[in-house]
């Protein structure tokens, strides 16, 4: 048996650093409680008195990303906006 040579097939193995998790600022309509926040990866959920809520969190990479928008989706959530913090806001935030 001759084993031939996969060719146009990306590594599966990967070189360099593993590029740090973005964070994230998901706005959304309504007021979602606490217990969803396990669900959605974690994120912290922050209620505001105009009736919407933003979640906020680290996001490993766009499959996690999707996942999060997946699962808004499925809640019936209406997402209002949805940004990626910079590294200096998120620093800020932190303190």
């Amino acid at each position: 048996m001759t084993s031939q040579p996969q060719t146009g097939r990306p590594s599966s193995q990967r070189s360099g650093p593993v590029p740090a998790a973005l964070t994230y600022q998901f706005r959304v309509e309504g007021h979602l409680d606490d217990h969803w926040s396990a669900w959605l990866g974690d994120l912290t959920i922050t209620r505001h008195h105009d009736g919407t809520s933003t979640l906020t969190g680290p996001v490993a990479d766009q499959a996690q990303l999707h996942g999060v928008l997946a699962r808004l989706r499925d809640i019936g959530a209406t997402l209002l906006s949805l940004n990626a913090l910079e590294a200096s806001h998120t620093r800020a935030t932190e303190s």
